[in-house]
């Protein structure tokens, strides 16, 4: 590779990294950052999903002793196997919407203008949210106040909310949090589960893709998607440390509000042509 093109794979990969589990889409900063570099194609449309599984290697990493006791525990550990469950079945609407529609949307969705009205609308989603789950926790605590304390159709609900993501400029962090905070769960607890839900959701996406790609790949490319990968993988961990303790004790209208600036600046520079995004 040479010099350009190693600063672009990087650029692209801590973009990745920094806004994977942010409510901010990670897909629709990938859009846009490649456009700014003129790093646009099929092949690059592959790399921008396959390098998600740098940051679900991070969230991995960050959690592995939870992962590994519900992996010991699949046998015989009742909560392991319905958390395990609970994954699964949040898993299954976007994998399935996924599969049905995937051309369609990268055919007409995959542009900078679609991008940035999901971003002003989703931005406009959290708010409403935040203000409904202020008003309601006023009156009563989160029914579901640890990822422990799950149901069964809380997982479903929460599916079908990560699978609106398939929007790009949606976020798929931001629906299944928000999703998961419309309906009842703690901010904190929302936040964890869209971590876990992340890794069969990304993972399953970044195999997809590779298969759907095989012919369109070579050896050659290995060393783009690896440092890609790599670059994701350490930006999405430090992000992931940071997130867990902001919720702590912050809302998430700041990154709505981002959300909102950033895609009217969008559709401003589309529109007067200070900035020619590609398609």
């Amino acid at each position: 590779m040479d010099f350009i093109l190693v600063l672009k794979v990087i650029v692209m990969g801590i973009v990745e990294g920094l806004t994977e589990f942010l409510p901010i889409s990670s897909t629709g900063h990938l859009i846009l950052a490649g456009s700014l570099l003129d790093f646009t194609g099929e092949k690059i449309k592959v790399f921008e999903i396959v390098i998600q599984a740098g940051a679900i290697f991070a969230v991995c990493w960050e959690y592995r002793q939870r992962i590994a006791q519900v992996v010991m525990g699949l046998g015989s550990d009742i909560k392991a196997q319905r958390f395990a469950m609970h994954v699964f079945v949040a898993f299954l609407p976007a994998a399935i919407l996924g599969l049905l529609f995937s051309k369609q949307i990268k055919a007409y969705l995959f542009k900078p203008v679609p991008v940035a009205l999901a971003f002003i609308l989703g931005g406009l989603f959290i708010l409403w949210t935040e203000r409904r789950h202020q008003q309601q926790t006023q009156v009563r605590p989160s029914q579901v106040e640890s990822i422990d304390d799950m149901r069964l159709i809380d997982a479903i609900k929460i599916g079908l909310a990560q699978s609106v993501a398939l929007i790009p400029g949606t976020s798929r962090s931001g629906a299944s949090i928000i999703g998961a905070m419309w309906f009842g769960m703690s901010r904190k607890a929302a936040t964890e589960f869209s971590f876990f839900l992340a890794i069969p959701t990304l993972l399953g996406a970044t195999v997809y893709s590779l298969y759907k790609a095989r012919n369109e790949l070579s050896s050659a490319d290995i060393p783009m998607f690896s440092l890609g990968t790599v670059a994701a993988f350490i930006s999405a961990f430090f992000c992931v440390r940071w997130l867990l303790r902001y919720v702590s004790s912050h809302n998430f209208n700041a990154f709505a509000w981002y959300r909102i600036a950033f895609g009217c600046m969008i559709l401003i520079t589309a529109y007067t042509g200070v900035i020619t995004w590609a398609e």
